[in-house]
């Protein structure tokens, strides 16, 4: 027999019996259907796992500090000579993989606008990285390495200022600030447009400098924590940041006193790897020079293995139906070989080849797991539309959380509706292949004397 002989004849015999083969056929797609659904949920935790950590900012990005802790069973000393300086900012560079690296500075000052004053939290960067690091501007431009008194702002940034005459300082109406065309004024001196001191007042106390700036840019909302921050020029915040401190510094007067500068070295400081899939080792390398090293990674992963675990007991419950229905096929295909053992001895008698018979039997069983798993799928995409149209709003009812935006309760991607059609007709194959080999073995004068 040849292949088209087969599969007429396969199709024929099946459909002979359709209603044992279609019941055969339902256990395959509540099996298929059950792994897809369940592996689809922890595909779909995995992905609003990803989705919330990138809202807090960039997966390729690697913070660096110079807070050591030693590797998981080292604890050997630091190693010497681990100073966050522009040498070892050059060394992170020259890792394979990283794209930029930027020294970072965090301060915080007061800024004014016109009547308008609010508290900003200052960052420092290399403005030649910015770029490298996902800043988009909405309204403006980014900083040039010209720029010396120059800021960019957060999207958020404008919301922070209020009018201190005002009777109210929140909640109004929002402040008609516009960071790029007023002049600003950048200041240390907390109380700097306040209608009243808090502390003791003095007169013969030097507040600390004013600086003129100017705005730049507003940065697009990115979700983060750019959109709170302003950034300028590292190497013109550390010098304004000194002169202040020394003012602040000779009239302390019991309170707090800033640390000195370092003109050299940096507190912390920023890499930006290539590929996402790089950044746990290139992290590991920035550990093993001495540096603390943290990027949102860490938290993705630790979630992940918590997901995976869920996902294993998912799958292994979908599997149990595909169980049941593999010995579903192996049990229709074996009262097959009953029903047709004349059929069978015909066969032989007239020349049939043992291999076409066994082909027979294994293509019945293969289509019938092809064909459960293709409705399987299909079953399953509509389980995943109803759980992510309505599940999501039933959720949030009845335990009162809501997902992010565009967040999907299932995914199902490509990739695991085409594996689980090849793992259903896999394992109906695997189902059918005792049956074949029992089929061939059957004599064929037995075969034909049996009624």
């Amino acid at each position: 027999m040849n292949s088209i002989d087969i599969v007429n004849m396969g199709l024929r015999n099946m459909w002979r019996r359709k209603t044992r083969t279609i019941l055969t056929v339902l256990g395959v797609i509540i099996g298929t259907s059950s792994i897809v659904t369940m592996l689809s949920l922890g595909i779909g935790m995995n992905e609003n796992f990803k989705r919330e950590i990138e809202s807090m900012g960039s997966l390729n990005i690697i913070e660096v500090n110079t807070y050591y802790v030693p590797p998981e069973g080292n604890m050997g000393r630091r190693p010497k000579n681990a100073s966050l300086d522009d040498k070892a900012l050059a060394k992170f560079k020259a890792i394979d993989g990283v794209d930029a690296v930027t020294p970072i500075m965090h301060t915080y000052w007061k800024f004014g606008a016109g009547k308008y004053i609010g508290g900003v939290s200052v960052i420092g960067i290399d403005t030649k990285s910015m770029e490298a690091f996902d800043f988009k501007v909405e309204e403006g431009r980014l900083l040039n390495e010209r720029d010396k008194g120059a800021l960019v702002f957060g999207s958020y940034v404008p919301q922070m200022f209020y009018n201190p005459k005002a009777s109210y300082y929140y909640g109004g109406p929002p402040p008609k600030v516009d960071l790029i065309s007023d002049k600003l004024i950048m200041t240390m001196n907390q109380q700097y447009g306040e209608r009243r001191r808090t502390g003791p007042s003095d007169s013969s106390e030097k507040p600390p400098p004013e600086y003129k700036v100017k705005g730049v840019g507003i940065l697009k909302q990115s979700n983060d924590e750019k959109d709170y921050n302003a950034y300028m020029d590292i190497n013109y915040l550390k010098k304004i940041q000194e002169e202040s401190n020394k003012v602040q510094d000779r009239q302390a007067r019991g309170r707090f006193r800033y640390r000195e500068v370092s003109k050299t070295s940096y507190d912390n400081a920023m890499v930006k790897v290539k590929d996402i899939k790089n950044v746990k080792k290139i992290q590991e390398q920035i550990k093993e020079m001495g540096f603390g090293a943290y990027s949102l990674t860490d938290i993705l992963e630790s979630m992940q293995k918590t997901s995976a675990g869920i996902q294993a007991v998912l799958g292994g419950i979908g599997a149990v139906s595909l169980l049941v229905a593999a010995l579903g096929i192996t049990n229709t295909m074996i009262m097959s070989i009953y029903e047709r053992t004349r059929e069978i001895g015909v066969m032989k008698v007239l020349g049939a080849e043992l291999g076409s018979i066994k082909r027979l039997f294994l293509f019945e069983a293969g289509l019938i797991g092809f064909s459960g798993g293709i409705i399987g799928i299909g079953f399953s995409l509509l389980v995943s539309f109803i759980l992510n149209n309505a599940g999501i709003s039933l959720f949030g009812d009845l335990f009162g959380f809501g997902m992010m935006e565009g967040s999907k309760i299932s995914v199902v991607p490509l990739w695991l509706a085409v594996a689980s059609v090849l793992f259903a007709t896999f394992v109906g194959l695997v189902s059918g292949y005792y049956p074949a080999k029992r089929a061939m073995k059957l004599s064929a004068l037995e075969a034909i004397k049996t009624e």
